[in-house]
């Protein structure tokens, strides 16, 4: 388990969230509130974001993005909480969503259909129809089946479809192989050399109105150049279809920009926008990019309380209330976040820790910690850079609750998701009624 510093209120993520949190009185606050504060009313664990480093986020990159004429449509996977996505969208974003759930999510925030792209390889047909009839922006097609589904379901609705074909460029984004799309070995997009021909199909068909192509080649990209080998690539292949007289009026540039969960320094927007104008401005395309993690992450922590301090011979271990149904990255990345005492310790004591939660799990471990106070039963601490893949990958593993959100702005804070009780999910499970199958034994087991 890799060891990491953190005792000091010199957060992570750049310059997208860190001035929200700070210490006063040698408490931690969230912009102007007391996160203490709002534990003694929310019980521990629950997630808080601040909306002020949210904003500035997302008026950040999109003023960098300005000048190449690129829009913002938020990776709702990120965070789909309500109070989210309505705070995102008065600012203006779109949304990229991967699922009709996100769907219903961006249209109950107040995104309207025109602004939303539908991206994700195992879209339902049902999901298809949903976007079409509210007017979406476009659907972002990974393969030749899921285009002939969407010809179907277009053609049955009376519409025409608008669609991009996501390429896989092929290009390694230099990141963990489990958040990595843009790899022929990944899942995800059209291999280059089969555009031409898919693209010359959903021309030829009446149902479709293909708008372009969509790239995105992984999430936490830190080392900006992988874009500008995938973007490059992309261009040469819009100039290709264009001599062969297929229009491109849009390119879906993904997201992925990376930001810091320690001290060092964030991905640098201004030398994002540098690159997609380098490679893709000059194409008069629409262009459209979908940063998720860049614009929630350092926004968000997950306050958790001490349960126990374990000791044995060559540890101390921290047991805490938060676990990895809470915050997954740890489990399923090796991934370290930052943590911060909820009181600071003036008399210069440290001490260092392993940090666990309670799940029944050896991989229910967030990291060993060196520089941290004295830590006992009841005191609590926060775990920085959660506000992108902490609520949003929760689950009831264990049989535990799903943890609150909360909303801060400014001297204010507000529950924006109620803690989901064991006492909820078990009505979800109260006894139906027993349904007789009408087959056959010879149908039923042909139907198997």
């Amino acid at each position: 388990m890799a060891e990491h510093v953190m005792a000091t209120v010199d957060t992570p993520g750049g310059d997208t969230g860190s001035k929200q949190l700070v210490y006063r009185d040698e408490a931690l606050e969230i912009e102007r509130v007391c996160i203490d504060t709002i534990a003694r009313t929310v019980p521990t664990p629950f997630y808080c974001y601040s909306s002020d480093a949210i904003r500035t986020a997302y008026l950040t990159l999109s003023a960098a993005l300005k000048p190449v004429g690129a829009s913002v449509c938020f990776a709702v996977k990120a965070n789909a909480n309500l109070s989210v996505l309505g705070l995102l969208a008065d600012l203006g974003s779109g949304m990229d969503i991967v699922s009709g759930g996100e769907l219903e999510r961006a249209l109950v925030a107040g995104v309207p259909g025109s602004k939303i792209i539908f991206s994700g390889v195992g879209k339902k047909r049902s999901e298809i129809a949903r976007a079409l009839e509210v007017g979406i922006h476009q659907i972002n097609v990974e393969s030749e089946a899921e285009l002939d589904a969407v010809i179907d379901v277009a053609g049955a609705l009376g519409v025409r479809a608008p669609v991009a074909l996501r390429v896989n460029p092929d290009v390694d984004a230099g990141t963990h192989a489990k958040i990595s799309t843009g790899k022929k070995e990944d899942k995800f997009g059209i291999a280059v050399q089969d555009i031409p021909a898919l693209y010359t199909k959903a021309f030829a068909a009446p149902e479709l109105d293909p708008v372009g192509l969509a790239v995105h080649i992984g999430s936490q990209i830190l080392d900006l150049s992988p874009y500008r080998a995938a973007y490059s690539r992309i261009a040469d292949l819009v100039r290709l279809l264009r001599s062969q007289g297929l229009p491109i009026r849009r390119l879906d540039l993904g997201g992925g920009i990376g930001i810091r969960y320690d001290h060092g320094t964030s991905a640098d927007v201004g030398e994002y926008a540098m690159i997609v104008r380098e490679t893709v401005r000059n194409l008069d395309c629409e262009l459209t990019v979908e940063p998720g993690r860049w614009l929630v992450g350092p926004a968000g922590v997950l306050v958790t309380e001490v349960l126990y301090v374990k000791k044995t011979a060559d540890r101390l271990t921290v047991i805490v209330d938060a676990g990895m149904n809470d915050l997954m990255r740890p489990a399923i990345y090796g991934a370290v976040h930052p943590v911060l005492p909820l009181k600071q310790d003036r008399q210069g004591n440290s001490h260092t820790y392993q940090i666990a939660g309670p799940v029944c799990e050896s991989s229910d471990i967030f990291g060993t910690y060196r520089d941290l106070p004295p830590l006992r039963s009841g005191d609590r601490l926060a775990f920085g850079c959660a506000g992108a893949y902490g609520a949003s990958m929760a689950s009831t593993y264990n049989g535990r609750d799903l943890a609150a959100e909360v909303l801060v702005d400014g001297d204010r804070f507000r529950v924006i998701r109620r803690r989901q009780t064991t006492e909820a999910l078990l009505a979800l499970e109260d006894e139906t009624e027993w349904q007789v199958s009408s087959h056959s034994p010879t149908d039923l087991r042909h139907a198997c």
